[in-house]
């Protein structure tokens, strides 16, 4: 086992210290900025620099998260870590306090405007760019509205039209209609662009895509763009030579890199991406940054991903102070731009692992949790452990788990209850302000039952049965066929049955239903000797859903679950249901 070092465990979350509270020394940020500035891409043929009011500007920054109206809160903090520039995705009515705040401690914005669809998660729906003028029509109006408000602000670096939907409009078309659309969207990029720089001449326009094969469309298709830019992530070390053999005639920005996404890393044992570790993320960030500024002449900065607050599955996967509350990436980007010298660090993390079997963990039942923590600072973390169902049901929500302190290094944790991979999470607190947290995986099975199932394979019919939709059918037998990876699934109504012919009457003691998502808030199960005059055996008000495991003194030939209550909007679903004699 793994030592847990000179921690306390407890199940107690610690309040955060704010993000803008005091923890680093050093200089202070630059001054504000308090009249609108010429900003221009200067030079050329791989010899470029971006210039505002003449003077030189390597753009040193982050992504920006936090509320826009909260913004006055997070600046300074931001504007401490020595970034000079964060980046948006959206600039409406609701942008002026995010500017006001930047212009106040010295650090522009990259203003963008959203285009759907974009290319990653709640992008928005598909767009036809060959034929769907109004919706053209509408961005171009919305857009000079608010170049026309915010051109003069002191905040503003440039402006960014679209985000990613080069490579979004494959989940909208394919084959030739693809390229057509690609090729309509670019050019209306460029129409973007020339109507932005009719109303604002003192500010460059540019526009985002995932990874630089959108590059080609932009250079054929936007010329008057001024720059690219490019998301990357753990691909930030490629784009130099990919500009190279690309032979491209315009310098670029990193809009968003940084450490290996979910998508470019290999799964575990469960199925589960696997997670930097919190050393690793660290890493990520200064590997990329300085790959970057090795393309001198070319690569004109970048905004790093991501100066976010949330606490969920992505925030803790990206944000560099979710909840908060400062990781080690967050200290590794603020020296790579020179921010204030740390007080303090956070507590760290490395060889978390779970005993046993972690492929095979039943559901309610605990596991080992172990892993070696370190603060630098000589501080007495707090702990908790987190658990998070995203690969079962796209939930990014992170939800407490019961815990106990072992006292020999490890950690007894309760498994969630409904099956399937669940990312598990360990958090380390130092009480300044500081979080070292790291994940894992355990896929939670149903829990074992003894005795023999007798629906198993059994004649199984129900009231009715989803015929169409990703999977189906979804026929009544799913449930009775020993695999998990089936299931049945009703009708949208109530009420709804599932019926076992037994083969004869029968004795039993046991049941359990494995449900989807869509559960039964209130269910019976039944037994009949004739399918038709049912008596009640189990009575559910308030299920929950995930595995419910009752005992039983029955006896009949026929069981049926009777759902009178959905738990949710859709109808009634089971992977299993299962009666057992032992």
């Amino acid at each position: 086992m793994l030592a847990l070092l000179g921690g306390v465990l407890t199940a107690t979350h610690q309040a955060a210290t704010a993000a803008t509270s005091a923890g680093q020394e050093g200089a202070d940020p630059d001054p504000a900025l308090t009249a609108a500035s010429v900003v221009e891409v200067a030079g050329g043929d791989g010899d470029w620099q971006l210039t505002v009011d003449g003077e030189p500007y390597v753009v040193e920054g982050l992504t920006w998260g936090p509320p826009a109206d909260q913004a006055d809160s997070y600046m300074p903090d931001l504007a401490s870590m020595g970034a000079n520039t964060t980046r948006t995705w959206g600039t409406d009515a609701s942008s002026r306090p995010l500017l006001d705040a930047a212009a106040a401690n010295g650090i522009r914005v990259i203003a963008g405007f959203w285009l759907q669809p974009g290319g990653g998660p709640g992008s928005g729906g598909c767009v036809d760019y060959v034929n769907d003028h109004d919706y053209k029509g509408e961005q171009l109006a919305a857009m000079n509205t608010w170049v026309a408000e915010y051109r003069d602000h002191p905040g503003v670096l440039m402006w960014s039209v679209g985000n990613e939907s080069v490579l979004g409009l494959q989940n909208c078309y394919e084959g030739t209609e693809l390229e057509a659309q690609r090729v309509a969207y670019t050019r209306f990029v460029n129409d973007a662009a020339l109507e932005i720089k009719a109303l604002d001449p003192d500010h460059p326009v540019t526009s985002t895509d995932a990874w630089v094969g959108a590059w080609e469309y932009y250079e054929a298709h936007s010329p008057d763009l001024d720059l690219f830019q490019v998301n990357a992530y753990d691909a930030v070390c490629g784009i130099q030579q990919a500009w190279i053999e690309g032979g491209y005639d315009r310098p670029y920005i990193l809009t968003e890199g940084g450490p290996a996404g979910e998508w470019e890393v290999d799964d575990d044992v469960n199925g589960v991406p696997e997670e930097p570790t919190d050393v690793a993320k660290a890493e990520g960030y200064r590997a990329a940054w300085d790959c970057l500024m090795d393309h001198e002449g070319v690569a004109l900065g970048g905004t790093l991903f991501h100066y976010g607050v949330e606490e969920d599955f992505g925030g803790v996967w990206f944000n560099l102070l979710p909840g908060g509350e400062k990781r080690l990436s967050y200290y590794a980007v603020a020296d790579l731009f020179g921010g204030q010298a740390p007080a303090n660090t956070p507590p760290v993390i490395t060889d978390l692992a779970v005993g046993g079997d972690r492929t095979s963990v039943p559901a309610g039942s605990e596991f080992t949790l172990s892993a070696s923590v370190n603060d630098p600072d000589g501080d007495t973390p707090t702990y908790e452990v987190l658990v998070n169902s995203k690969y079962i049901d796209d939930n990014g929500a992170l939800t407490p788990a019961d815990f106990r302190d072992n006292g020999d290094g490890t950690l007894t944790v309760t498994a969630p209850g409904r099956p399937g991979p669940w990312k598990v999470y360990l958090a380390a607190r130092d009480g300044q302000g500081n979080l070292g947290i790291e994940a894992t995986s355990v896929n939670v099975v149903p829990p074992p039952v003894d005795g023999t199932n007798l629906a198993l394979g059994a004649e199984t019919t129900a009231s009715t049965f989803q015929e169409e939709g990703d999977g189906a059918p979804f026929l009544p037998e799913h449930a009775t066929d020993g695999d998990d990876g089936t299931r049945w699934a009703s009708d949208w109504s109530d009420p709804q049955w599932l019926q076992v012919d037994l083969g004869a009457s029968t004795r039993f003691d046991t049941v359990q239903l494995y449900w989807e998502t869509s559960h039964a808030r209130a269910y019976e199960v039944q037994v009949s000797e004739n399918a038709q005059d049912w008596t009640p055996v189990h009575t559910v008000t308030d299920g929950a859903g995930g595995v419910e495991t009752a005992a039983v003194d029955a006896t009949g030939r026929y069981v049926r679950v009777l759902g009178t209550e959905r738990g949710t909007g859709w109808g009634y679903s089971l992977y299993e249901f299962g009666v057992y004699a032992s």
